[in-house]
């Protein structure tokens, strides 16, 4: 295995951390399916700026074990509320300049209403969920660690366990 790659397959489900670029063709091959008349792909990326903040690049860090656990079980109950045929959920880690892809979620479904749907679900659950946790770079500013969702920062805890 690639010792940039992280990775767990499962009934449908592709989940992914890396350190690498993000390959969109890939991740879309993986939920391919001659069942499937449509497939959603969700890319996010870094933008420059952040509350009005000039932003000069972000930082994920992730507790890899549980991140993928978690993703993968995100990923199955998203198959089986949205009878999905595949998802595929791949999170980059490290350093994200502006303009590249943070995460890529991939699903394929018989029509393309659940398929819409069920990608939106699983950003939303990614975010909300799994143990990966960004820093946003400001120009001229230092950073702030955040949790892995729009615009909540993260609290910085002291030796006795005192959030600051």
């Amino acid at each position: 295995m690639d010792p940039t790659l992280t990775e767990i397959s499962e009934e449908g489900c592709f989940v992914a951390l890396t350190y690498e670029h993000l390959r969109v063709q890939d991740i879309m091959d993986r939920v391919r399916s001659p069942q499937a008349g449509a497939i959603v792909l969700f890319a996010g990326t870094t933008r420059d700026s952040f509350a009005g903040k000039p932003v000069k690049e972000l930082q994920y860090s992730a507790y890899a074990p549980l991140a993928l656990k978690t993703m993968l079980s995100l990923c199955k109950d998203v198959v089986a509320r949205h009878g999905l045929k595949g998802i595929a959920m791949i999170h980059r880690l490290g350093t994200v300049p502006i303009g590249e892809e943070s995460i890529l979620i991939a699903v394929s479904a018989p029509h393309r209403q659940a398929a819409w749907r069920a990608g939106e679900e699983a950003l939303e659950d990614c975010k909300r969920h799994v143990e990966v946790w960004k820093r946003e770079e400001f120009e001229g500013e230092g950073g702030v660690w955040r949790a892995n969702r729009d615009g909540i920062p993260g609290q910085k805890i002291t030796g006795n366990g005192e959030a600051h």
